[in-house]
């Protein structure tokens, strides 16, 4: 099954996160099939993360299972377009 999660990128105490489409099995970093966005926790502004919706909405409606994060960043970018 694919899922669709974040994997972690950055520096010790200075995380940024990829958000991709993966298949559940592989390790939290592991290759992934495609980058969705980028969520980058460290910045204080408003809007820290960006989706590309299209992408995303191929994915769900392939059957890929978002992680909790990343479903709450969808619903976000959906509510902020």
């Amino acid at each position: 099954m694919v899922a669709l999660r974040l994997t972690r990128q950055g520096t010790k105490d200075r995380p940024y996160y990829k958000v991709v489409a993966i298949d559940s099995r592989k390790r939290r970093d592991g290759r992934y099939i495609e980058q969705l966005g980028i969520y980058n926790p460290m910045l204080k502004e408003e809007v820290n993360f960006e989706l590309d919706l299209e992408k995303v909405d191929a994915w769900l409606a392939k059957g890929a299972k978002p992680s909790e994060t990343v479903a709450s960043l969808i619903k976000k970018s959906k509510a902020t377009k």
